[in-house]
């Protein structure tokens, strides 16, 4: 019997998108996290355009991305246990408490704007929408993609001042602290933002996850040149693109009201649009594109590696660059990093069947169940 080709979609698409997840985060590791949302905090011109372009092309459209691969990941789970006969709902069941596990620790100890955590609340949610009819779940997470239009904004727009004095004590912890104060104060601030986070990111990944399943439930992910990919790219990629940029101008320079409304509402058009594009491009690689591809599907161990290095070179116990460079350079380091984790996931992947925290996510998922 022979065996199906690999989906090669799923593989390109972890690799982009851990790459538009880390310019978005290193803004918040590299930066004061705690500014107005409203006033984008911008010292230079340099820096201005910087986060423009973090805003208008990478901002909850990376977010959307992976939560889209969270879903497909759910669909692609599934299979792997009715074909080995293994009980869905334990390993299921498994696999977000791992998940919780992984992003307490991240959200505390390195980045308190973790996704694990959001993923394995929200993610236990779908876990009930699991049968449900390719149909219904496009209908229920187009429905949640427009709800976070209507809710993230005025959330977000809403949130208060942050005192002075808690300012004052971030700058100095994060730039002169050790690693047990920095943890600390990332934990209270773990705890402080992840409900609000669950509500304007969770609405948001929970309509990706539908949409994700949708893509294995029909075939679509198994299928690069299925023709709405095409669709998807033709209508959505230039003015999802077009909308993020000006969205992200206005909110940068102008209003912050029509700014981040427009930035939320043109994230869901340019992410399917990038769907479609990261479909064009799924072609079978040549070797080196092949182990990088392989690499990025060690994403989990990639994304938290983002933040354990990150978190470490601009720390005040690292390297101790926190808001010490400008925030094109700090991109330009966060990009380094991820290039320089593929590279080692390269080197590891060569060896080891899975990447380390893969391994450990795998160990709990299947504990008690034949591996």
């Amino acid at each position: 019997m022979t065996r199906s080709p690999r989906a090669l979609m799923p593989d390109y698409l972890r690799l982009v998108a851990l790459f538009g997840i880390v310019v978005v985060n290193v803004q918040y590791i590299a930066f004061s996290a705690l500014g107005s949302f409203a006033d984008p905090a911008a010292d230079t011109m340099r820096d201005a355009l910087a986060l423009w372009l973090v805003n208008g092309l990478a901002l909850l459209k990376s977010y959307g991305l992976f939560s889209f691969m969270f879903g497909v990941g759910l669909g692609f789970l599934m299979r792997a246990a009715a074909r080995r006969g293994l009980p869905f709902g334990r390993l299921y069941r498994n696999r977000m408490i791992g998940l919780a596990i992984l992003g307490i620790a991240h959200g505390c100890l390195f980045f308190p704007g973790d996704i694990l955590t959001i993923y394995a609340v929200t993610g236990s949610v779908l876990y009930l929408f699991r049968n449900w009819p390719v149909r219904r779940l496009v209908q229920v997470g187009a429905a949640l993609l427009v709800l976070q239009t209507l809710i993230a904004p005025p959330l977000l727009l809403a949130a208060p001042e942050t005192p002075p004095d808690i300012i004052a004590m971030e700058r100095a912890i994060l730039t002169e602290g050790g690693f047990l104060d920095a943890a600390l104060f990332r934990s209270i601030g773990f705890a402080v933002i992840m409900p609000s986070f669950l509500v304007i990111q969770g609405i948001a990944a929970l309509g990706w996850f539908c949409l994700g399943l949708a893509a294995v439930k029909s075939g679509m992910i198994d299928d690069a040149g299925h023709p709405l990919w095409r669709r998807a790219r033709r209508w959505c990629l230039g003015p999802g693109v077009v909308l993020g940029l000006a969205g992200a101008a206005i909110w940068q320079w102008g209003p912050a009201v029509p700014g981040v409304l427009l930035t939320v509402i043109a994230a869901p058009v340019a992410t399917l649009g990038y769907l479609g594009l990261i479909a064009a491009l799924s072609r079978p690689p040549g070797p080196i594109m092949a182990q990088a591809l392989k690499a990025g599907g060690s994403s989990l161990s990639i994304y938290l590696g983002q933040s354990i290095l990150l978190s470490t070179i601009f720390s005040g116990y690292g390297l101790g660059l926190w808001d010490a460079v400008d925030r094109l350079t700090a991109t330009a380091i966060a990009i380094a990093v991820t290039a320089a984790l593929i590279g080692a996931l390269m080197i590891w992947r060569s060896r080891f069947a899975l990447g380390p925290f893969e391994w450990v996510l795998r160990r709990i998922t299947y504990a008690g169940l034949r591996d």
